[in-house]
C-alpha cells in the first residue's frame, strides 16, 4: 500500500454498509408495517387471505437469501450483488405506490421484493464479516452494532409510514396515502444508495472474488433473466394458496431429507454437532410461528380491540395507530439487548452463563407468557371490548425478550454446531426453516380470523384472546420439552466439543510443511 493510497480504517467500511442496512430495513418494516392493514382495509381482502399472502411473502423473503448469498460469492460480487438487491428492492416499493387494486399489481411488487431482499440481505452481513475477518475480538461488537441498524430503521419506519398515510389521506381527502407511505420506502432505498455513492471508496476493498474482476455482462444478464423468472414464479406462489402450501411443505420435507442425510453421512464426531443443531433449528421454527402474530393477528387485534391512547395515572401520554404498535419490538430489542449481553459476558466469566438449549427453553417461557398477558386483554378493557394499550407494551416485551433468547441466537448455533465446510449451507437451511415456519405462522392466525360482517370489538374480543391463550398453553408446552432436551443437548454438545477439540490437537501435531502441501 503506497502514501498515495492509505489503508481505508474498518470503521469507514463498516459504516458505509450499516447505513445502507439502516435504510434497507427502514424501508422493508415500513412496508410490513401497512401490508396486512393494507390488503385487509384498502384491498377488501378477507382476515385468512390477508393473513395468508403475506405470510406467503415473508416465507419467500426467508428462502430467497439462500440463492442471493451464492449468486454474491460465486457469480457477480458480494458487493455488486448487494447494491443490485438495493436498487431491486426500491423498485419493488416504488411499485407499490401504483393506485391500483389489481391484486396481481400487489403480488408482483411483492415478488420483486422477495428478490430484492434475496439479493441483499446475505451479502450485506458478509460484507460486515469480510470487513473484520480475522479480527475476532472486533466481529461480535461489529455485529451487535450491525443489528442495531435493524431496529433503528425499522423502529422509525415503523412509527412513521402510517403518519405519513393519514397525513397525505386527510390532505387529498382519498386513499392515495396508502401508496404515499409506500413511496416512503422506496425513498428511504434511495437515500441509502446516494449515501454509499458518496462513500464507496470505503468498500473498494471489500467483497469475494467476482469484485475484483469487471463486470461479466452476460452473467449479469443471466442473473436478471433468472431473477425477473424468479419473481414471476413467486407472484403466482401468492395469488394461489395451494401453490404456496406446496411450495412450503415440499421445502420442509427437503430441509428435513437433507438433514437427515447429512447426519447419516456424516463423519461420527460431527454427528453430535449436527443432531443439537436440527434440534434447535425445529425449535426455531415454532419460535417463529409464534413471532409471525406480531405481524398479522396482532395487528388485526390493535386495530379492532386495542384503545389507541397512553395514559398513565390519569393523565394521557400519546396516541398511536394500530400499525404502530409492532414498533415496540424493536424498541424493546433496543433496551434488551445491551442488558443481555452483559449478562451473557458476566455469568461466563464465572463459569454460570446458561447453554443455548436451556437460552431457548426461557425464550419459550417468556414467549408464553408473554401470550397469556394478550390472552387476558379482556380483563383489563377501557371500553366496552377495547382493551388498555399497555397490555400491548408488556406483551410485546416478553415477546422480544424471548426472540433474543431463541432466534437471537440462531445463526451462533449453526456456528457453534455445524462444521466450518456445511457452515454457508446450514445458514441458508436456517433461514429456509424461518421462511417455512412464517407461513405456518399465517396459518395459526387464521385461527383468529374475523368475518367481514363482524364488527362489533366486544364480539371480536374473544375470537382474538382465544387464539393468544391457546398460543399461550402451546409455548407452555414447548418450553416444557425445551427444559426436558436440555440434558441430552448438554451431552450432544460435550461429545461436540470433546470431538472438535480432539481435531484441534491433530491438526496441531501435524507438521507445517505438511499442511500447507494439504
Amino acid at each position: 500500500m503506497t502514501a498515495a493510497n492509505p489503508p481505508v480504517p474498518q470503521s469507514k467500511s463498516f459504516s458505509t454498509v450499516f447505513l445502507i442496512e439502516l435504510w434497507e430495513r427502514f424501508g422493508y418494516y415500513g412496508m410490513q408495517a401497512l401490508i396486512v392493514f393494507y390488503m385487509v382495509q384498502r384491498l377488501g381482502f378477507q382476515d385468512e387471505k390477508a393473513n395468508l399472502v403475506w405470510s406467503a411473502a415473508a416465507a419467500l423473503i426467508y428462502v430467497a437469501p439462500a440463492i442471493g448469498g451464492w449468486i454474491g460469492d460465486k457469480i457477480l460480487g458480494t458487493r455488486r450483488t448487494m447494491l443490485l438487491g438495493a436498487v431491486v428492492l426500491g423498485l419493488g416499493y416504488a411499485l407499490m405506490t401504483i393506485p391500483s387494486e389489481n391484486t396481481w399489481a400487489l403480488f408482483g411488487a411483492l415478488s420483486v421484493i422477495v428478490i430484492g431482499n434475496g439479493l441483499f440481505k446475505p451479502n450485506a452481513g458478509n460484507l460486515v464479516r469480510k470487513i473484520y475477518e480475522g479480527d475476532d475480538s472486533k466481529i461480535d461488537s461489529a455485529f451487535t452494532i450491525y443489528y442495531m441498524a435493524v431496529n433503528i430503521g425499522s423502529t422509525v419506519s415503523m412509527l412513521l409510514t402510517p403518519k405519513i398515510r393519514d397525513w397525505v389521506n386527510a390532505l387529498y381527502h382519498n386513499e392515495f396515502g396508502w401508496h404515499a407511505a409506500f413511496g416512503v420506502c422506496a425513498l428511504g432505498l434511495l437515500i441509502g444508495l446516494v449515501n454509499y455513492f458518496f462513500m464507496r471508496k470505503a468498500m473498494e476493498h471489500i467483497g469475494s472474488e467476482p469484485d475484483e474482476r469487471p463486470v461479466d455482462m452476460g452473467k449479469l444478464a443471466m442473473v436478471l433473466i433468472g431473477a425477473a423468472l424468479c419473481a414471476g414464479g413467486a407472484a403466482a406462489v401468492l395469488q394461489y394458496e395451494s401453490l404456496a402450501r406446496i411450495f412450503v411443505y415440499g421445502a420442509g420435507v427437503v430441509l428435513l431429507g437433507i438433514f437427515g442425510y447429512l447426519i447419516v453421512g456424516s463423519h461420527r464426531d460431527e454427528r453430535a454437532g449436527l443432531i443439537a443443531a436440527l434440534i434447535l433449528v425445529v425449535q426455531t421454527i415454532f419460535f417463529f410461528v409464534f413471532y409471525q402474530q406480531m405481524s398479522t393477528s396482532l395487528n388485526l387485534f390493535a386495530l379492532r380491540n386495542v384503545d389507541w391512547s397512553f395514559d398513565l395515572f390519569g393523565s394521557h401520554l400519546w396516541t398511536w395507530t394500530p400499525e404502530q404498535f409492532q414498533a415496540f419490538n424493536p424498541i424493546w430489542i433496543m433496551f434488551l439487548s445491551p442488558i443481555l449481553a452483559w449478562a451473557y459476558t458476566h455469568f461466563g466469566k464465572t463459569g454460570r452463563d446458561l447453554s443455548v438449549a436451556a437460552k431457548f427453553a426461557t425464550g419459550f417461557a417468556a414467549v408464553a407468557l408473554g401470550f397469556y398477558i394478550y390472552g387476558a386483554a379482556g380483563h383489563f378493557t377501557t371500553a366496552p371490548g377495547k382493551t388498555n394499550s399497555w397490555v400491548m407494551v408488556w406483551g410485546y416485551g416478553l415477546g422480544s425478550l424471548g426472540e433474543l433468547l431463541t432466534s437471537g441466537l440462531g445463526l451462533a448455533m449453526i456456528a457453534r454446531y455445524v462444521p466450518a465446510r456445511m457452515g454457508g449451507f446450514m445458514m441458508g437451511a436456517y433461514f429456509v426453516a424461518s421462511g417455512i415456519s412464517q407461513y405456518l405462522g399465517g396459518i395459526v392466525a387464521n385461527y383468529a380470523a374475523v368475518p367481514q360482517n363482524v364488527t362489533d370489538p366486544v364480539q371480536t374480543m374473544p375470537i382474538y384472546t382465544n387464539l393468544f391463550n391457546l398460543l399461550g398453553h402451546w409455548g407452555v408446552g414447548i418450553t416444557v420439552v425445551s427444559f426436558i432436551l436440555v440434558l441430552p443437548m448438554r451431552k450432544l454438545s460435550a461429545i461436540h466439543h470433546a470431538a472438535r477439540a480432539s481435531d484441534e490437537r491433530v491438526e496441531a501435531e501435524v507438521p507445517v510443511h505438511v499442511r500447507s502441501s494439504n
